[in-house]
C-alpha cells in the first residue's frame, strides 16, 4: 500500500487546532516527561530508601555485551516510530502517544512512591572490547535507580505498536520484524545487567492495561481526540 504522507507545509498558528494538525499538541508531553524523569533521576531519597530489584533468575542470565547493539538501537527505534507515525499515519501517531503518555506517567509515579534500584552490574567484565568499554562508560553515567518497571521494555513495545499500526505497513512480515526487535531490546536490558527480570515482568501488566485502553477499548464516536 502506498504511503500518503501528511503535508505539514500547510501548518500555521491559525490552523494548529484544526482536526488535521491538533495531534501535534501531544508532543508537548515530552517536555513534561523530560522534566519529571530528570527529577526522579536526581536521587530524591536517601540511598537506603531504594529497594533493590532482584530475582534468582538474574544470576542465571549471563552478561553478553553483544546486546549493546539492540539496547542502543532502542533510541533510534523510538525516534523512527515517532517520525514515521507523525508523517505517515495520524491515528497511529496519536495512539502511540496515548500509550506512551499512560505508561510513562504511571512509571514515573511508581518511581516516586516506590524508589527502586538494581545491584546487578558486574564489577569486572568477562572480556575487554569496544562493547564492554561502552558499557563501562554507560555504567559510569547512568544511575542504577528507577528501574522497575523498565522504560526500555515499555518504550520498545510502544514503538512496535506504533509502527505496526501504520496502515501502509500492516503486513505479517512487518509485524514479525518489529516483534523480533522488541524482544531483542527487552532481552538486552537483562543481558547487560541494566535491569532485573522483575523489571521486565513489571512492565508487562502496565503495557497490557495501556494497550487495552488505547487500542482495544471501544470509544464514543463523537469524542474528539
Amino acid at each position: 500500500m502506498k504511503i500518503e504522507w501528511i503535508d505539514y507545509r500547510k501548518l500555521s498558528l491559525n490552523n494548529i487546532n484544526s482536526k488535521e494538525f491538533r495531534h501535534l499538541w501531544l508532543l508537548l508531553y515530552w517536555a513534561l516527561y523530560g522534566f519529571m524523569f530528570r527529577l526522579v533521576e536526581t536521587n530524591l531519597y536517601p540511598l537506603d530508601r531504594y529497594t533493590p530489584m532482584y530475582h534468582p533468575l538474574d544470576d542465571m542470565i549471563p552478561f553478553c555485551e553483544w546486546f549493546v547493539i539492540p539496547y542502543v538501537f532502542w533510541f533510534i527505534y523510538l525516534a523512527a516510530a515517532t517520525v514515521l507515525t507523525l508523517f505517515a499515519d495520524r491515528e497511529a501517531f496519536k495512539k502511540m502517544m496515548y500509550f506512551q503518555m499512560i505508561t510513562y506517567s504511571v512509571t514515573i509515579l511508581i518511581y516516586l512512591v516506590f524508589p527502586n534500584c538494581q545491584e546487578l552490574r558486574p564489577e569486572t567484565f568477562p572480556r575487554d572490547n569496544i562493547l564492554t568499554r561502552f558499557m563501562a562508560a554507560l555504567y559510569a553515567t547512568d544511575t542504577n535507580t528507577n528501574v522497575f518497571p523498565s522504560l526500555h521494555v515499555i518504550g520498545s513495545f510502544a514503538a512496535m505498536l506504533g509502527l505496526c499500526k501504520i496502515k501502509a505497513f500492516d503486513t505479517k512480515a512487518w509485524w514479525f520484524v518489529n516483534w523480533v526487535i522488541c524482544i531483542l531490546i527487552s532481552m538486552a536490558t537483562v543481558c547487560l545487567k541494566q535491569h532485573s527480570i522483575l523489571d521486565v515482568w513489571g512492565a508487562i501488566p502496565l503495557m497490557l492495561a495501556a494497550w487495552w485502553i488505547v487500542y482495544k477499548r471501544k470509544r464514543k464516536k463523537n469524542v474528539k481526540c
